[in-house]
């Protein structure tokens, strides 16, 4: 972090709510909500300044947060929340599968399984298996225990 920067986060701490209220105004463009407690005009203070000094977030994601916000919205009641891991394109999947290996490619489409592309990982697992099969399962994305994120081994 550029040190200007992080001197002028430093100082957050040191500023009275009025000036920091003050400062809101000047980053945000509006005032900041009713009652924030000062605890939070801190954290969210610096990182306005980081998005300012360094940019903000990609539009990509913005545009996975916006999705998340909304399926939170529609599941209202339920507490699972489904994260898609986001595999890079030119990332290599093997899984050895009856003694054979099997190498996928992650393209931007989609993905490459023997010089054929697919859209999604479970039309690969499909083909492989003969059978129905989760593709993040099956190539080790998803996590057995909570079905988010990737496994590590």
């Amino acid at each position: 972090m550029d040190a200007g920067i992080a001197g002028q986060i430093a100082q957050l701490r040191a500023l009275s709510r009025p000036q920091l209220l003050d400062m809101w105004q000047k980053l945000y463009d509006r005032a900041a909500p009713p009652g924030i407690r000062r605890e939070l005009l801190v954290p969210f203070l610096a990182y306005r300044m980081q998005e300012h000094a360094y940019g903000g977030l990609k539009s990509s994601a913005r545009s996975e947060l916006r999705r998340i916000a909304r399926d939170l919205e529609k599941s209202a009641g339920s507490t699972r929340l489904v994260l898609r891991p986001k595999i890079k394109a030119g990332t290599r999947l093997l899984r050895e599968w009856r003694g054979q290996t099997h190498e996928v490619i992650a393209t931007e489409s989609g993905y490459e399984y023997r010089g054929v592309g697919y859209r999604s990982l479970s039309e690969i697992a499909r083909k492989v298996t003969g059978t129905r099969w989760s593709g993040p399962a099956f190539f080790g994305l998803k996590n057995a225990k909570s079905g988010l994120g990737l496994r590590d081994d």
